[in-house]
């Protein structure tokens, strides 16, 4: 199968993967009890009213001619308009993405590289004692719930320690003293570009905890798979001709095998990047940080079911673009992969 065929058919099936997220997401947020027209116009509100929004929304139609009318303003772009901040949902994304952004790029670069460089390590000194420690600590850290070891940070470092913060993503007090002025929504950001150091470091000192519990994940999965692949490649003959010829063995190690090992490395570092998108959505809640996790909680909450459906859309669509972005790269560096071996 020729590159470009595979590529096709990798698209067709996220297309039907994508339909079938939406189908699914419309019936659920159809089943859930609750009258959409009562929520947008708030308590107490007349017969006459409740008539007026349903014919507006189109919620007095069959649910065919809904879902129809759902799907041609998906594909326009129109994700609806939220029930509770009754703005379009694509603005809201857009204004709390920024945030959520923010913090999975921090906790996904912590993760990479502290998995990286700990499954070098393990691979290299097997079975010693900082090959066990190594993999106990990566289990912990894909086995436990993040919302967990969010409130047990926040009881190590805040209550008992006192050296971060609590929650949010700058000190109150800062943020009235020192205004960060948007740019492209993430503080960090926009307070570096814009030369407010006093911002920077409060923002510095909010982000430290929620990102390292979002790096507990990456860390620990990166880890495990670099370990593994490493393992079996260092039993490769090339790499004990290398070692014959009198190569050093930071080299071998480097140079040969973490190069050949990055494959399942990387897949798994894409796939984990689009999961953290629904992980922080806990980390954000525990954390109070205002992001998309955060709208989503307050969505869910309050049955905003517009901006529940066009958040889940977002994400599918992250995850699907991933997911199409790894295979069709390791389908051209790999002919084997598109031909079904």
């Amino acid at each position: 199968m020729k590159l470009r065929d595979y590529v096709i058919r990798r698209l067709i099936l996220s297309i039907v993967v994508l339909l079938g997220v939406s189908a699914v997401t419309f019936a659920i947020a159809r089943i859930v009890p609750s009258n959409p027209a009562r929520l947008w116009l708030g308590p107490h509100p007349t017969r006459e009213q409740i008539a007026r929004v349903e014919e507006e929304f189109g919620l007095n139609q069959p649910l065919h001619i809904q879902y129809i009318r759902y799907m041609s303003n998906l594909l326009t772009g129109n994700l609806g308009v939220s029930l509770r901040t009754h703005r379009p949902v694509l603005e809201d994304i857009k204004a709390f993405l920024p945030a959520s952004l923010e913090l999975i790029c921090l906790g996904m670069i912590i993760g990479l590289i502290g998995g990286l460089i700990l499954g070098v390590i393990s691979s290299t000194r097997r079975d010693q004692s900082i090959d066990h420690f190594g993999r106990i600590f990566s289990i912990t850290g894909v086995s436990l719930p993040s919302f967990w070891m969010g409130m047990m940070a926040q009881l190590v470092f805040f209550k008992w320690l006192g050296l971060l913060p609590v929650g949010g993503r700058i000190d109150d007090i800062v943020s009235l003293t020192h205004p960060i002025q948007w740019i492209t929504g993430s503080y960090l950001l926009d307070s570096l570009l814009t030369g407010n150091w006093v911002a920077f470091t409060s923002v510095a000192y909010h982000i430290i905890l929620p990102a390292l519990v979002l790096a507990a994940y990456p860390f620990g999965l990166v880890a495990r798979m670099t370990r593994s692949s490493m393992v079996e490649i260092l039993q490769e003959d090339y790499i004990k001709t290398a070692r014959a010829y009198g190569l050093r063995e930071r080299t071998i190690t480097y140079i040969y095998a973490l190069k050949n090992s990055l494959g399942p490395t990387i897949t798994v570092s894409a796939l984990t990047f689009a999961y953290a998108l629904v992980e922080t959505f806990l980390i954000e809640t525990v954390f109070n940080w205002q992001g998309l996790g955060w709208y989503s909680a307050l969505s869910i909450m309050s049955l905003d079911y517009p901006s529940v459906m066009g958040i889940t859309i977002v994400v599918a669509s992250v995850y699907v673009f991933l997911n199409l972005i790894v295979d069709v790269t390791l389908a051209y560096l790999d002919p084997r992969i598109r031909l079904g071996r």
